[in-house]
């Protein structure tokens, strides 16, 4: 079992950029999926952004496609979403995600077996 803390969340304006953090600990293997959820008020939770363990590809839900980056510091055992350009439409709660091999790049929640608590992000217009 994986165990994950989100952090970083917050309130930004349009236009402005937040970075998250998913600090894994537990039993971890290089075929590992690292996720990025998202959930707004009355949606479906969605998918965002994915790469594996080992740090050898990635996925982007297309709508932040060129905004998002996600990248893992294997020395932290942390994953990191960066987010720019911020659009109104990104405010959501955002999860992180564990699922225990590479098919956790197609962007199915249910390929996740592991989540963190979540953290708020707000972007104002």
């Amino acid at each position: 079992q994986v165990q994950l803390v989100e952090s970083g969340g917050g309130l930004v304006q349009a236009g402005g950029s937040l970075r998250l953090s998913c600090a894994a600990s537990g039993r971890t293997f290089t075929t590992m999926t690292m996720g990025w959820f998202r959930q707004a008020p009355g949606k479906e939770r969605e998918f965002v952004a994915g790469i594996l363990w080992s740090g050898t590809s990635m996925n982007y839900e297309d709508s932040v496609e060129g905004r998002f980056t996600i990248s893992k510091d294997n020395a932290k055992n942390t994953v990191y979403l960066q987010m720019n350009k911020l659009r109104p439409e990104d405010t959501a709660i955002y999860y992180c995600a564990s699922a225990l091999g590479p098919w956790g790049l197609r962007g199915s929640d249910a390929d996740f077996s592991s989540w963190g608590q979540g953290t708020q992000v707000t972007v104002s217009s």
